[in-house]
């Protein structure tokens, strides 16, 4: 089955994983996934990550993601992930107005001319793109 908005569902897949109490939740894998899962990991709201390539079968093959919870409450590390742009309508940011998620607590993934980035990476390299996602 394909899948018109692979972005939308990776985000869903990590939503209905910390809803149900998983560990870990495993993804098809694109090159835009692999740069959104090291932006979640590098931003602190994911443990770890693993890239399961399948070479020979002609696939991208798959992520693994292990799934950040706190120690007390065991309440997922990631409150919200909201898909901005979609495919019927895109969001763009310019460099100057990127947008502020709960002011500054969470992260804005934009894609730029130099590939996937924070909102607050896009803003230092003065580049502007499409708002992919809000994360909190």
């Amino acid at each position: 089955m394909a899948v018109t908005d692979p972005i939308a569902d990776y985000l869903t897949r990590i939503r209905n994983a910390q809803v149900a109490g998983h560990r870990v939740v495993t993804v098809p894998a694109s090159r835009t996934k692999k740069r959104l899962t090291e932006i979640l990991y590098d931003q602190g709201f994911i443990l770890k990550y693993k890239f399961d390539d399948e070479a020979g079968k002609g696939k991208q093959g798959t992520i693994s993601i292990a799934l950040k919870y706190e120690r007390e409450t065991k309440r997922p590390v990631i409150r919200k992930l909201v898909r901005v742009s979609k495919p019927g309508l895109r969001q763009y940011a310019k460099a100057d107005a990127m947008p502020r998620v709960i002011n500054g607590l969470g992260i804005a993934i934009v894609s730029t001319s130099k590939g996937l980035m924070t909102g607050r990476q896009a803003t230092d390299q003065n580049v502007g793109g499409e708002v992919l996602a809000y994360v909190y």
